[in-house]
């Protein structure tokens, strides 16, 4: 078990800062406040009687289905799971066949991945013996290249292949090659043809004259499609109304409302009353993420309007540090709506015209201001909100995993040292942005999505790193671990599976609290 001393010493000897201490910032009307040094605010629940706990009420598998299959749309899952559609189940049936779900999507990843690696290794090994042959006997390489040649002609299906690698060197093309781009090219086909599908249903129901947005968060759980992207997020988070022809005339409005304030109270931000404020909105938006993004000075302009104006506007909570995260997530979306780049955290924001990009912030501000009205009070004096759920984190985790639970208490680790800012950012600096956009699809399908559904997001992603956090048996490298985890290479396939499983934790606990109080 570290000790206080030996922790103090590491720290002093490296000149860092000791992981997991939070200065949090607010604005003028607030001083800070840490929750560290006074203590967590929120006293532990009573201790409920050791009596087994009542199962849910019997419901039918296709009320459970309808609610879950855009979230595990996995394929071959399906038949399984129709087979026994007609059945009634408990809550113990469905628990195990969401354990399924997840395992099939767990192995079916390990299974590719091995795959790809013995592809590797026969590449190179293949790759090795066409060298010694070149070094040995150039005839021979003629022969090789023939057989190769007649190999593939005796294939219609790798011909396509063959013919958008023509401008390599015959020598250099294998059997082997051509297989793994055929089974890259089907692979590629097959994912292609399954994002048509879903774009095509999503273009049928935003085209009818009144979206149903129950059928609109249903189809958003699983992800939403790129080009339909910035019109459902405007739709589930509030701003836009359900009916076609009122759209266009709230959009104006809004925007309209919106330039009204900045004309009103942005010249305001040199008073003596909301300098500093503007100051710590200055100095914080360097911080934020994408490090492209955030140093193009359009986009500082952009995002210090909008911060600023909401904080003038909310005076109960004003500014903290964190909003300024919250609103990358909608600028990146409403900018593909104008765009075809790929990557738009490389996109030179300030060669779109002058009315796009006030569209951009004026839609940008309005859905930050909807979603942080859900979870206003992870940012008032105090900020209560985040206090009351990173205690909730951890009496959940004590009950799903109570080895972590203990783990992380024996070396004097405190939930609040990493998972505040979990709570803070919505794990925006936890995972990449595109995870991030991947995440609010589900969010803004779910309701309160990001106050309630994250706590158990939060729950499934420490429990997903317990090999690693259970091999570590030091104070500082567990904290530095749990601040920094190694999800740079994460995508959609990490995400999904992140999500099904704290949907799993939210179908166990949400209607049962004392599942997880002490």
């Amino acid at each position: 078990m570290a000790s206080d001393g030996g922790r103090k010493q590491f720290w002093k000897r490296s000149g860092a800062k000791v992981p997991g201490s939070i200065q949090h910032v607010y604005g003028a009307q607030h001083p800070p406040f840490d929750p560290l040094l006074h203590g967590i605010l929120i006293k532990p629940g009573s201790k409920p009687p050791s009596t087994p706990v009542k199962l849910k009420k019997v419901s039918t598998f296709q009320e459970f289905e309808s609610n879950t299959s855009d979230a595990w749309d996995l394929g071959d899952d399906d038949d399984e799971l129709l087979a026994i559609a007609a059945e009634n189940l408990n809550t113990e049936v469905v628990m195990e066949t969401a354990h399924k779900v997840i395992q099939n999507h767990s192995k079916l990843q390990e299974q590719h991945k091995f795959q790809e690696e013995h592809l590797e290794e026969e590449k190179q090994a293949e790759s090795a013996e066409l060298m010694s042959i070149v070094c040995g006997d150039n005839r021979l390489v003629k022969s090789v290249s023939e057989g190769h040649t007649r190999s593939s002609s005796d294939n219609g299906s790798e011909n396509s292949s063959m013919q958008r690698s023509q401008s390599l060197p015959q020598t250099s093309t294998s059997p082997l090659v051509s297989g793994m781009s055929e089974y890259n090219t089907s692979a590629t086909t097959a994912l292609n043809e399954r994002d048509a599908f879903r774009l095509d249903k999503f273009k049928q129901l935003l085209a009818g004259p009144n979206t149903d947005l129950e059928e609109l968060r249903k189809l958003s759980w699983s992800g939403i499609p790129k080009k339909v992207r910035p019109i459902a997020w405007k739709l589930l988070s509030g701003y836009l109304p359900a009916n076609v022809d009122r759209r266009e005339s709230t959009l104006q409005r809004k925007r309209k409302e919106y330039f009204a304030f900045v004309e009103q109270y942005y010249d305001s931000r040199n008073d003596e009353n909301h300098q500093d404020t503007y100051r710590q909105i200055h100095i914080d938006i360097p911080r934020m993420s994408p490090e492209v993004l955030r140093l193009q000075p359009k986009v500082t302009e952009i995002f210090e309007r909008i911060l600023f104006i909401w904080a003038i506007r909310h005076p109960a909570s004003g500014y903290v540090q964190g909003m300024n995260d919250l609103v990358t997530p909608f600028f990146v979306v409403f900018v593909c709506e104008y765009i075809e780049e790929e990557e738009v955290e490389n996109f030179d924001v300030s060669s779109l015209p002058e009315e796009v990009l006030q569209n951009i912030e004026a839609d940008s501000y309005w859905c930050m201001s909807k979603l942080l009205d859900g979870i206003q009070d992870n940012y008032t004096f105090a900020q209560p909100g985040i206090q009351k759920k990173v205690k909730m984190l951890e009496e959940l985790v004590s009950r799903i995993d109570e080895q972590v639970h203990k783990h992380l208490d024996q070396h004097e680790v405190k939930y609040l040292q990493f998972a505040f800012r979990w709570m803070n950012n919505l794990l925006m600096r936890e995972v990449p942005l595109r995870c991030t956009i991947r995440l609010w699809d589900t969010y803004q399908s779910e309701p309160e999505g990001f106050s309630h559904f994250h706590l158990y997001v939060c729950a499934a992603f420490l429990v997903r790193w317990r090999k690693k956090i259970l091999e570590e048996k030091d104070f500082q490298e567990l904290l530095i671990f749990l601040q920094n985890l190694p999800t740079v290479h994460w995508g959609n396939e990490e995400i999904s599976v992140l999500l099904a499983e704290a949907y799993r934790l939210k179908f166990a606990f949400a209607d049962a609290p004392n599942h997880y109080k002490r």
